[in-house]
């Protein structure tokens, strides 16, 4: 479960790499660029295999608000460690610039990864599944979403067997770093869900299917709403990915 309590900012990363080069960079992620960007005031708060996509390296960051953003990205993208390791990196990259700038959907709350980080060379047995819901919205309906998914929505998923760990919708502030470049014009939101493993996610979604109400009532309500189709990434976790719990 993820503890609401600290980053107001969220970056979720999705990354296309070179056919065969996404171990490479999880290998150099994992071991070199996580404790110093925590050290500027980033926090890594999950990197993940898209299970879907062979080529596709997902990841969480966390800043306290946008000003803590700006300057953490200045000290680490300006600095020796990523000096040493851009070119390394950015080899593996066709594309980094695949990014939503979000924050919780509760205002007075931040999010955080709770727990200790496993140390470098760390397994990664027993991890759960991470599955991230990115949802598209209508401008008129953003408002009032929250509130219709507490009601409506987040019921029938965690009766069909998911723990929803955060809700999240997009950061509206100016990107004050454009060196990194954030996706613009949308309005977002997005949920994060946990599963034991792929067949309790897979259980989880024939029981929606099965429900009446979801088909029914909650799935068009919820398609109302929408400015696009829904994308949903199913992630496993890195040796030393904070996230999930």
């Amino acid at each position: 479960m993820i503890r609401h309590t600290g980053c107001s900012v969220v970056e979720l990363r999705r990354y296309t790499l070179h056919p065969g080069a996404r171990e490479t960079l999880i290998d150099l992620f994992d071991r070199e660029l996580v404790e110093p960007q925590e050290a500027v005031g980033a926090h890594v708060l999950g990197q993940f295999r898209d299970i879907d996509d062979p080529d596709a390296f997902v990841w969480l960051r966390g800043f306290r608000d946008m000003e803590a953003r700006r300057r953490a990205l200045s000290a680490f993208y300006g600095g020796p460690v990523w000096a040493r390791h851009r070119d390394a990196a950015n080899a593996t990259m066709i594309d980094s610039d695949d990014v939503r700038l979000l924050r919780p959907v509760h205002d007075r709350e931040g999010l955080v990864a709770g727990g200790d980080r496993p140390a470098p060379g760390a397994g990664a047995a027993g991890r759960r599944l991470l599955v991230v819901v990115v949802l598209p919205l209508r401008p008129q309906a953003a408002r009032g979403f929250p509130s219709f998914f507490e009601r409506s929505v987040a019921p029938d998923l965690r009766t069909a067997g998911a723990t929803l760990a955060a809700t999240l919708r997009t950061e509206h502030a100016p990107n004050d770093y454009p060196a990194l470049p954030v996706r613009k014009g949308e309005e977002l939101f997005v949920w994060l869900s946990t599963f034991d493993d792929m067949a309790a996610h897979a259980r989880h979604q024939a029981a929606l299917e099965r429900s009446a109400a979801w088909r029914q009532s909650v799935s068009p309500a919820l398609a109302q709403r929408l400015d696009g189709p829904p994308e949903t990434f199913r992630l496993a976790p890195t040796a030393r990915s904070l996230l999930p719990r």
